[in-house]
């Protein structure tokens, strides 16, 4: 565990960067700082390997004092990934990777043999690793950033932005990526966003920070989002805090139908025989098509450039809440498409049947919360 004990970081000028800052980072576990510009963030994330020192106050790393240990040792066991990855540009992808393992003294077989093994965990074909940075994308650099990082097994990894240089796509890809990657490693992540998107993601423990680096909140997202601290976290939330609080409302439990579900060959009499304003048509392998009023259909005769959007379909039971009200949000019908692993329709909810799921949620949620406070 990372402990902070009221840690400040005040510079020559007088400016305070860190304000009395103490926080207990649990092992195994993803703890984001997020909160706006000037708050201290990157300031705090660099104390923790030393990079900036503290002016007051103390960081134990497992109950040791982290100035008790030579600064290049200390740096040594910890992962760094920054934003546009930091390679070096005269070095191939793998020696990249191996630059750690290299500067700790592995032999240069060693060092590449665990390089492609992580070129593999993180993503990245092997065929790149002869290449160099400037020949591949920033979400390919973004990856061997990490791989670098991960190359020594270090048991903390420390991330500061390393996400934001990227386009809106590639960046939910590394999230997701991350994400798979920390389940398989369990490391001790300490990751910096101004993103409370990437925030709620990605944390296990959310950290928001003032302006001045002051803590307004440590919690766990969804306790963030339930129930922010003060008017400042509720501000940084933002006005759509409640639809990502719904990120945390399982899927699972809606009732989904097929009634309004017809296949793209369905006979005359199939179609009529569907009692609903809009039937969802999938293909001969039962994927989704699009939507169309019943009187549109000619058996055996759909045109595909005529039916609706069937908006963005979601996963019963993998997908949250916030994703199913999202895809009926999108569908111009206000049904959402459920669909299995391979994209095959399951069946169809109503935003009505959705709404109904987070009132039950919402009653569910409230009730365990009396439970728990009535248990201590």
């Amino acid at each position: 565990m990372i402990r902070m004990e009221s840690v400040t970081k005040r510079y020559p000028d007088g400016t305070v960067a860190v304000d009395r800052l103490s926080l207990e980072i649990p092992d195994r576990a993803i703890t984001v700082l997020v909160g706006p510009s000037g708050c201290g963030k990157t300031t705090t994330l660099r104390m923790i390997n030393r990079m900036v020192e503290p002016t007051e106050g103390s960081i134990l790393i497992d109950g040791v004092d982290s100035r008790q240990r030579p600064v290049n040792t200390l740096r040594r066991s910890m992962g760094y990934v920054i934003q546009n990855a930091g390679l070096f540009q005269h070095r191939t992808i793998l020696d990249n990777i191996a630059t750690v393992p290299r500067m700790l003294g592995w032999g240069k077989r060693r060092a590449r043999e665990r390089a492609a093994e992580l070129m593999e965990r993180v993503g990245l074909d092997t065929s790149l690793a002869r290449r160099y940075p400037y020949q591949l994308s920033g979400g390919q650099q973004q990856r061997v950033g990490v791989a670098r990082a991960l190359a020594a097994d270090p048991p903390v990894l420390l991330m500061d932005e390393p996400f934001s240089a990227v386009d809106p796509v590639v960046r939910k890809g590394l999230q997701d990526e991350l994400l798979r990657i920390q389940g398989e490693l369990g490391k001790t992540i300490v990751f910096v966003t101004h993103d409370i998107d990437e925030a709620i993601k990605l944390g296990t423990m959310v950290a928001v920070l003032r302006t001045g680096g002051r803590l307004a909140q440590f919690a766990p997202p969804a306790d963030l989002l339930s129930d922010p601290a003060d008017a400042f976290v509720e501000d940084f939330l933002g006005a759509d805090r409640g639809m990502r609080r719904l990120s945390f409302f399982p899927s699972a439990g809606l009732e989904l139908t097929t009634g309004p579900v017809v296949a793209v060959d369905a006979t005359a009499e199939q179609i009529a025989a569907r009692d609903a304003p809009y039937l969802l048509v999938t293909d001969a392998d039962g994927r989704p098509l699009g939507w169309a009023e019943p009187g549109e259909l000619t058996a055996g005769a759909v045109d595909p450039d005529r039916l609706l959007s069937y908006g963005r379909p979601f996963r019963p039971g993998t997908d949250s809440l916030r994703a199913a009200l999202d895809g009926a949000v999108l569908s111009p019908t206000g049904w959402a498409v459920a669909v299995d692993a391979d994209g095959r329709v399951s069946g169809v909810v109503s935003q009505q049947a959705i709404g109904e799921a987070i009132r039950s949620a919402h009653a569910e949620r409230r009730a365990h919360r009396t439970t728990a406070k009535a248990a201590r």
